[in-house]
């Protein structure tokens, strides 16, 4: 076997001096999410000198290169899943191109359950879809190696009160709790928006945890930006693993890479289709924003035109009137991308983002169809977790269980460092 190259990596400073830029220039890349630096041994910011000469002809107009691609494993292993509040799809598909098939997906949506239907039949997928309320899903008597659920995060009547299972009763957290006690699978993954580590003062996502403590899971954690995972988008997402006790396996979660894929990769040869058009006046506004600028690049009589009483409170408001920047990756992605407070305007063309670029985005695949409206598919969109991101989580589930073998991709946490 050869021995992996080693990396080359620096300061921040001496990375200046190599790449001929300032400081300050490599300061607003990190905060841009461009560039992933790491800590060494004494607390230093340290980069890799080939990642950052790569970002430096991104943004200088070297657009040769394209990482771009949906990401999908010629194999399948013997690993079955239960994905509850499916969606349109994207946690599940990624599962299924890691190599993870699936006994049942249930969403209670009628046009992201008509999707989930669609895309099974015409990708002979042989999904199992419910459409309905996933309280009346009886559990007992399934059989699956892992349940997955993206719940919504909502505040707990009972959380404080030490009542465990019976704390989240009524919430879609006590919906995945009951599955988990029914079916006992292996692994249960958890998935949602950053806000859950802070959501009252963190009180609920540690009921979570201990809810998951007491039905004899030992749990894990970590916070996932999907930038550094294959997807040409700035979004983060919580990652809970929980492992069955009675298992002597480890808790694996993917390690971020230290590259990124740019909004004008992710976009070659996208598919024309419909979506949202803009007004006359907000086309107006709209026309005036550079790529990657917003609101406060137009003629302030202009900003306080647009903005109305807006133009006076505090925040930056960075999503209004915001323009995308081609050589970057996408802001998250919001269910509607004319929305005002949370604007997506293509960074070449004064109009919204329409579906099938917002589904490259996303990592879906081309032939991945979406029904409903117009607006209910770009909610769906919006609402889904990246592809890409779910095949990774979906590798790092068949690493754990043993299927394939866990490799520097992937951060490892056994039994006893468990959170």
């Amino acid at each position: 076997m050869t021995a992996a190259t080693p990396v080359a990596t620096y300061r921040i400073s001496d990375a200046a001096t190599a790449l001929q830029v300032s400081v300050d220039t490599i300061r607003r890349w990190e905060k841009l999410g461009l560039i992933k630096a790491v800590r060494d041994g004494h607390n230093h910011r340290i980069f890799d000198i080939d990642e950052l000469r790569r970002v430096q002809q991104k943004t200088c107009g070297n657009h040769q290169e394209n990482n771009f691609k949906i990401l999908k494993s010629d194999l399948s292993y013997p690993v079955t899943c239960i994905d509850l509040f499916a969606g349109a799809g994207g946690t599940a598909l990624g599962f299924h191109n890691a190599g993870i098939s699936h006994t049942l997906l249930s969403e209670i949506n009628k046009d992201a359950s008509a999707t989930l239907r669609e895309n099974s039949r015409k990708m002979k997928l042989e999904w199992n879809v419910i459409e309905g309320d996933v309280a009346e899903i009886d559990f007992s008597g399934m059989q699956a190696d892992v349940i997955q659920a993206g719940f919504p995060c909502q505040a707990f009547s009972y959380a404080g009160k030490s009542m465990g299972f019976e704390d989240t009763r009524g919430t879609l957290f006590f919906e995945f709790a009951r599955a988990i006690k029914e079916v006992r699978p292996k692994i249960a993954i958890g998935e949602n928006v950053r806000g859950l580590l802070s959501h009252d003062d963190g009180r609920t996502l540690q009921t979570m945890l201990n809810v998951l403590n007491d039905l004899g899971y030992s749990t894990s954690y970590k916070l996932l930006k999907a930038q550094y995972l294959d997807v040409p988008q700035k979004r983060e997402r919580l990652i809970l693993f929980a492992v069955r006790n009675d298992l002597t396996i480890p808790a694996v979660f993917p390690k971020e890479k230290n590259y990124f894929i740019s909004l004008r990769e992710a976009l070659v040869g996208c598919p024309e289709s419909t979506g949202h058009k803009y007004t006359e006046r907000k086309h107006r506004i709209m026309e005036l924003i550079p790529e990657g600028g917003y609101w406060r690049d137009l003629p302030v009589e202009l900003q306080r035109e647009y903005m109305g009483a807006s133009f006076h409170l505090g925040g930056g408001k960075t999503g209004m009137a915001r323009r995308l920047s081609w050589d970057q990756p996408s802001l998250t992605l919001t269910c509607n991308p004319a929305q005002k407070q949370t604007e997506r305007c293509h960074p070449g063309e004064t109009r919204p983002l329409n579906i099938r670029e917002y589904a490259r985005i996303q990592t879906f695949p081309d032939e991945w169809v979406f029904t409903g409206s117009t607006g209910s598919q770009y909610k769906q969109i919006g609402n889904a977790v990246p592809v890409n991101l779910g095949y990774h989580i979906g590798r790092c589930v068949l690493a754990a269980l043993g299927h394939i073998k866990a490799d520097d991709t992937m951060d490892i946490i056994d039994m006893l460092e468990r959170k």
